[in-house]
């Protein structure tokens, strides 16, 4: 028993509070590693997040505090690059649209589909091309894109929208809508441009 404890110690020593760890990166500290994460689940020290996944948790005075999105993400994908997207950011933009979606969008390069870690639900799309950070062009860029799964009526926003151009940034928002906009995307944009006053083709 002593044994297999220092084993299991041994395999804690390696883990760093706050990470999430694959099951395949954990065997090369462990030769039971399946026994030892059962072990360890049912302790508590570590919480099982998803298959194969496993997250050693922040202790705060409240308990034991979940895993960041981003650190899950990053380790289910086992990339940083990717963006992490809400249809809420759309309401940052004034443009009227105030529905709250319990939803998590994660644009990325390699998995496509919906993923649960633990409670929490992220819908997982494959996209060749988006940018390390979310801006006010892109999320109209965005919001343009996706202006078909709204709520909201989809003419209203635009009109909207379209009333607000003058306050981005035109030269950021005419090379996002080149580099991240859909042919529909483009259309609308440039036929907004035009009205006001903008001639820009792409």
């Amino acid at each position: 028993m002593g044994k297999e404890m220092s084993k299991l110690n041994e395999l804690k020593s390696h883990l760093k509070r706050g990470k999430v760890y694959r099951r395949k990166h954990l065997d090369q500290w462990s030769k039971s590693v399946d026994r030892d994460l059962k072990t360890l689940v049912e302790d508590g020290t570590l919480h099982k997040v998803a298959p194969g996944m496993y997250h050693y948790p922040e202790l705060s005075s409240f308990g034991p505090t979940p895993a960041s999105e981003e650190e899950l993400i990053r380790k289910y994908l086992e990339d940083n690059r990717f963006l992490l997207m809400s249809p809420n950011l759309y309401n940052r933009l004034g443009v009227g649209t105030t529905q709250l979606y319990n939803t998590r969008i994660v644009y990325n390069n390699k998995r496509h589909g919906e993923v649960m870690f633990g409670n929490r639900r992220f819908f997982f799309q494959r996209k060749p091309h988006f940018p390390s950070k979310v801006t006010p062009e892109y999320l109209a860029v965005d919001l343009v894109n996706n202006l078909d799964k709204l709520a909201e009526d989809q003419q209203d926003v635009l009109k909207s929208l379209s009333s607000k151009l003058s306050l981005f940034d035109m030269k950021s928002l005419k090379k996002t809508i080149s580099a991240y906009g859909s042919a529909k995307t483009k259309k609308i944009f440039a036929s907004m441009l035009l009205e006001g006053g903008s001639h820009h083709a792409y």
